[in-house]
């Protein structure tokens, strides 16, 4: 008996003891928070929903009833100015929408991505995804060891040989659509830019046809869309993962990264046999990519050349097929602005100026991705606002994009704000990032899209049904929540000539 209570006492001792490191422990995780508070607060910004959990809980309400975070970010930065502080535990976020500071961090290589947003899309739920490619990176020497093999594969005189590739695949969407106008079949726009994006990406990218058009069952677009919507949930809700309800999902979410990532290992290692070999192989981007890796990429550099051709895989189909819908979209709820600018064109060259500035438009309201963050290393000053080194600052084109301070009337879409007479925005308009980390596809996605918009102008009419909403779908990148579904007509004559491909 003297034993029993001699081992009770000692587990009750041990049991005591925990309890009270963990009260001291929390204690003390108090007094750091408290201390972030004290460092920080001079910076302007919302009242705290908690001590601890910061702004967390606004997040969420934020983002209920289908509404998306970046709206509560615009409405915050228009309340509380040109930088403004949220809390979430000890961590201390900053939003900037200052120009001149824009200009100063994000065209600066002194201003790394930061790790701890960035490290959230090394993997989702414990399997890789994007890894440390281009975009995930945070470390300066590994971005530009990656971006020199690269760059090659995406220079201007390597995009312009794509052009035969970018017309067969936009007719093949024209024929498509010629199809459901003889039908007088209703169609989603969405869907239909999504798999001419991903069947040009999987070409000019792997070599590999797709044909998607034709055949719905291949399983990438349902896996792409997978793998945003995890990525969401990854990295804005660290309890996500522990709920049993969500763990299907979470199943799901892993078999389509890895289904990505097997992919493209075996696309990969098919098209490096063929070079060894000898054999004839496609001028595409993966061939150019090996070409320039064999000299200066080693065994233990695979996975980075996988990482980055995932990310090449969903960007390549994201920022194109959602622009592309986003645009049809306000041209269908908008067709004075067709009808108008049709009535004018008299030559490509004026086609073209028109589909640059409706795009460019489009993607101020409506950047795919609509932010970006980097870290400060030093001491800086915005607005007259002293900000602490070691901070982590958000650049948010989304929010830029609707402010009237830099955009007049700035919830209309006007694609004369981009004419080449009109004043260039200053700093505000960035929806692929700014300076050496800006998005290294961003040529590539516009002179796709220009080809595709401009065959569609040519070729069709369209409306949107009616009842369908405008809202934003908020999957890690933003796209359509309505699916653009349209009605197409054939239209009539059109002017002639050769498209050709701008850089604009």
């Amino acid at each position: 008996m003297a034993v029993f209570y001699l081992i009770a006492d000692y587990y009750g001792y041990v049991l005591t003891s925990l309890v009270v490191f963990l009260f001291i422990a929390f204690l003390c995780y108090c007094l750091y928070i408290k201390y972030i508070h004290l460092k920080y607060d001079h910076i302007p910004g919302p009242p705290r929903d908690s001590f601890i959990f910061g702004h967390f809980p606004t997040f969420s309400r934020a983002t209920s009833n289908g509404r998306i975070i970046h709206d509560k970010f615009l409405e915050w930065s228009e309340t509380f100015g040109p930088v403004y502080r949220l809390n979430g535990l000890h961590v201390v976020m900053l939003f900037v929408t200052c120009p001149d500071t824009t200009k100063e961090v994000l065209m600066s290589p002194k201003y790394p991505k930061d790790r701890l947003v960035y490290k959230r899309l090394f993997n989702l739920f414990g399997q890789r995804f994007l890894g440390n490619g281009l975009v995930t990176a945070h470390d300066h020497d590994l971005w530009y060891k990656q971006r020199r093999i690269m760059d090659p594969a995406f220079s201007s005189l390597y995009l312009q040989s794509l052009m035969g590739t970018f017309n067969e695949r936009a007719d093949m969407l024209m024929d498509k659509l010629g199809e459901m106008a003889d039908t007088n079949t209703a169609t989603s726009m969405q869907h239909m830019f999504n798999c001419v994006t991903l069947d040009v990406i999987t070409k000019v990218a792997f070599g590999v046809d797709l044909d998607l058009l034709n055949d719905s069952d291949t399983p990438f677009p349902k896996a792409i869309e997978m793998c945003l919507k995890g990525m969401v949930h990854s990295t804005r809700d660290n309890t996500f993962q522990l709920n049993p309800k969500n763990w299907k999902f979470i199943s799901e979410v892993k078999d389509a990264a890895k289904l990505l990532r097997t992919t493209g290992r075996q696309w990969i290692n098919d098209r490096k046999m063929a070079v060894q070999n000898g054999e004839d192989v496609p001028k595409d981007i993966l061939t150019q990519i090996l070409k320039t890796a064999e000299e200066k990429m080693g065994k233990d550099d695979k996975e980075l050349m996988l990482d980055n051709f995932v990310t090449f895989f969903i960007a390549g189909q994201e920022t194109t097929a959602n622009q592309l819908a986003f645009a049809v979209m306000e041209l269908g709820r908008l067709p004075e602005i067709l009808a108008k600018e049709l009535t004018q064109v008299l030559s490509y060259h004026l086609l073209c100026l028109m589909i640059r500035q409706v795009l460019k438009e489009t993607l101020r309201l409506y950047p795919t991705a609509p932010g970006t963050s980097r870290s400060i290393p030093k001491n800086i000053v915005i607005d007259g606002i002293h900000i602490p080194a070691g901070t982590t600052c958000f650049f948010n084109s989304y929010v830029c994009g609707r402010m009237d301070k830099f955009f007049e009337d700035p919830l209309k879409f006007d694609p004369e704000r981009f004419h080449p007479d009109a004043a260039k925005p200053y700093y505000c308009y960035y929806p692929f990032a700014l300076g050496p980390r800006s998005c290294l596809g961003q040529n590539f996605a516009q002179m796709e899209a220009k080809v595709v918009m401009a065959k569609l102008l040519q070729r069709f009419d369209f409306s949107l049904l009616p009842g369908q909403s405008f809202d934003i779908l908020d999957t890690g990148s933003l796209r359509p929540k309505s699916r653009v579904m349209c009605n197409i007509r054939h239209r009539g004559p059109t002017p002639t000539g050769q498209m050709a491909p701008t850089n604009d």
